[in-house]
């Protein structure tokens, strides 16, 4: 059995002393990207968010422009996100064979970036494009292309919109914005993550199920990095590694829907903690 779960938030080093020696499955959320200038949904001081639904998404035209506008002005400042410490750590323990994978909630790709091989995308990739009606499946950079052909100068007039999480900006007026079709169809194209309201694709589901299934209470943790588990895309996680007696750490800024659940909780911030857990790893 695992220990009790702490009563309030432990110290760093409590938590490098737990997971020591353990292989690790991580779970990361949008805290672990904060440190790279992608601004989270609900960490302490954040705005109030409602990011767009897919029911609204499918609504039609004015939706869609509304989400296309906003997301060209924020992809141009999202493509340049580098990976920051926290990321580059999570890689360190893989190569050092400390980590077995990482399951991310978010759609940044900055695992992948900071050089993570082992990488669930639980919501997608921000940086790809899906057709609704065909399902050809593009690269974003493409559509930002033909985006700023059609609607020449708007990414640089909004040039001091407020950033918003998954590559959005806070814009007010987005009449007139052009959306580009399918290339091959003439479809609608959504960016290939998944929206609120949609469903994980239940191959990623079973996957991750898998990854926290082989830890065992003696010998492995489910480590959350940087989310508030609000919703259960990624909570389920956290239940399962309870139930099977998982040891569960969480680390994070605030408190986390799955508090609970954990062993051990650590309100601190991802990049300094993940960087000395890679270094006592080393």
């Amino acid at each position: 059995m695992t220990a009790p779960p702490t009563t309030g938030p432990a110290p760093v080093a409590q938590a490098l002393d737990l997971l020591a020696g353990r292989p690790l499955v991580a779970l990361t959320g949008a805290g672990l990207s904060t440190d790279s200038g992608i601004p989270d949904y609900r960490g302490p001081g954040s705005p109030a968010r409602r990011p767009m639904t897919i029911a609204e998404f499918r609504s039609g035209d004015d939706a869609r422009r509304r989400y296309w506008a906003r997301s060209h002005v924020g992809w141009a400042r999202m493509r340049h996100a580098s990976p920051n410490p926290g990321h580059l750590a999570l890689a360190e323990l893989e190569r050092a064979g400390v980590l077995r994978s990482v399951i991310t909630q978010n759609v940044d790709g900055l695992h992948g970036a900071a050089g993570s091989r082992g990488v669930v995308d639980l919501h997608g990739r921000i940086d790809e494009v899906v057709c609704l009606e065909c399902g050809d499946v593009t690269a974003r950079d493409l559509l930002q292309a033909r985006l700023a052909g059609l609607n020449p100068g708007f990414a640089e007039a909004a040039v001091a919109a407020e950033a918003a999480p998954d590559g959005d900006a806070v814009l007010d007026d987005t009449d007139g914005f052009v959306v580009a079709p399918c290339t091959d169809c003439g479809g609608v194209l959504k960016p290939h993550v998944v929206f609120f309201g949609e469903n994980v694709p239940r191959d990623r589901v079973q996957r991750s199920y898998a990854l926290v299934e082989a830890l065992s209470p003696g010998d492995g943790a489910l480590l959350v990095a940087g989310s508030s588990l609000t919703v259960m895309s990624g909570l389920r996680f956290v239940k399962r590694a309870h139930a099977l007696g998982v040891p569960v750490v969480i680390l994070n800024r605030g408190a986390t829907r799955g508090d609970p659940l954990a062993t051990l909780l650590v309100d601190a911030g991802c990049s300094e903690t993940l960087t000395a857990l890679a270094a006592a790893a080393a």
